[in-house]
């Protein structure tokens, strides 16, 4: 009887948002943190710090949610790694460009707020792999690195509810924007 209270008792905090949030998954690391506040809608009320998303390390340690990390590391399960092969020895990190970051659509001002503000996005500006060599998304969009680039951003879409990319606009030349944004009509990848 114990056992069933305790077991109930975790489910109960891990849907509430208590324990490890799921961040128990091979190969993704991430601590919780206390919320972030910011101004106006600006903040991560469940906010973790995500330093390696399935074995393959961040760059620099991010602030996102949960949900965020999670559709991170089935992209890079399912899309980075596989389009990358064993290139290079394979991919051994992820370039953050942009994680949490309290600020408007684009940086412009009177835009609605981006998921960037909520810890729902983050921006991915290179790929390094084992050996040291780096696929960067400005230099490798429309270069040799075109067909990897492209084969990861499509596999984004579906983890991802927002996916942009280089051809999006001129905001997305150097980054791939990925974010959990949840649209009625599926998936905006671009």
């Amino acid at each position: 009887m114990k056992q069933i209270i305790a077991s109930l008792a975790l489910l109960v905090m891990v849907a509430c948002g208590g324990g490890d949030g799921g961040a128990n998954l091979p190969g993704l690391v991430a601590t919780k943190r206390a919320p972030v506040t910011g101004p106006g809608g600006c903040g991560v009320r469940d906010a973790w710090v995500v330093t390696e998303v399935a074995g393959v390390r961040l760059s620099r340690p991010a602030i996102m949610t949960m949900q965020t990390a999670r559709a991170l590391d089935r992209w890079v399960r399912s899309g980075a790694v596989p389009a990358i092969g064993r290139r290079g020895g394979g991919l051994a990190e992820l370039t953050v460009a942009a994680h949490y970051a309290c600020r408007s659509r684009n940086s412009r001002p009177g835009a609605r707020l981006s998921e960037h503000a909520q810890g729902r996005a983050i921006d991915i500006s290179s790929f390094v792999l084992a050996s040291g060599e780096r696929i960067s998304v400005l230099r490798g969009w429309r270069g040799d690195d075109s067909r990897v680039l492209r084969r990861m951003h499509r596999a984004a879409c579906g983890p991802f509810g927002t996916v942009l990319g280089p051809e999006a606009d001129r905001h997305h030349q150097d980054h791939l924007h990925f974010d959990v944004a949840d649209y009625r009509s599926g998936p905006y990848c671009r």
